[in-house]
């Protein structure tokens, strides 16, 4: 586990980029564009799990966003997540704009006025968060919740989920082996039905491959 003394070292003295490795920056520009600079794309797995609501990714999970990612996720780069939030932020926004199908974006809408856009991360399990030192979806999210803010659009973090069985690691197992290993795994924790029905719910996973996480967030916040 990191110490706040590397945590903060890395804030403050960056040792290299996420991306590329470039010394002396968190992420250089080039890595950044990479990151944010494509436009969003909506995205399907093959084959889809039943329940999966509509995917809008901020970008390929490929070259330098797989590496920033896992810098963010398994390294410890936290100040990864301020770029990782920012096209978490424009993922999420075209989330917002697809309404041409409200029952399968998993974009729940309250009646009313305007209510903040409540981002759900997926949990990761207990036993992964002590070993990384933090959560890394949630990191994300929150510095996304961020950056809607600031461009004028109200959003909060809602970490409702909570994993209610242990699962097993899902590294090596395939589509149908991943849904089987998550089915019923994930519960809205006690209140949190209450919260979610104040605003727009968005999923926020960090990275999909067989949809087999997001369907089943799906399935415990409906």
């Amino acid at each position: 586990m990191r110490g706040w003394w590397q945590d903060f070292t890395d804030l403050v003295l960056p040792g290299e980029c996420g991306g590329c490795g470039v010394p002396r920056t968190v992420l250089c520009a080039r890595c950044r564009a990479v990151l944010s600079g494509g436009a969003v794309r909506r995205v399907r797995p093959v084959p889809e799990p039943p329940g999966l609501p509509v995917v809008h990714a901020a970008a390929r999970y490929a070259d330098e966003v797989r590496a920033t990612l896992l810098a963010h996720k398994e390294r410890g780069a936290l100040a990864l997540a301020g770029p990782l939030g920012a096209a978490l932020a424009e993922a999420v926004r075209a989330g917002l704009r697809d309404t041409r199908a409200p029952v399968r974006t998993g974009v729940a809408r309250p009646r009313g006025g305007r209510a903040p856009v409540l981002l759900v991360p997926v949990p990761s399990g207990r036993r992964a968060v002590r070993a990384r030192g933090h959560d890394p979806a949630r990191r994300i999210a929150l510095a996304a919740a961020g950056e809607l803010r600031r461009s004028g659009l109200p959003a909060r973090v809602a970490g409702v989920l909570r994993q209610r069985r242990a699962v097993a690691d899902q590294s090596g197992l395939d589509s149908r082996q991943r849904l089987d290993n998550l089915a019923g795994a994930l519960a809205v924790a006690p209140g949190g039905a209450g919260l979610l029905s104040h605003g727009p719910v968005v999923l926020v996973d960090d990275v999909m491959t067989t949809g087999a996480s997001l369907a089943e967030a799906a399935r415990a916040v409906r």
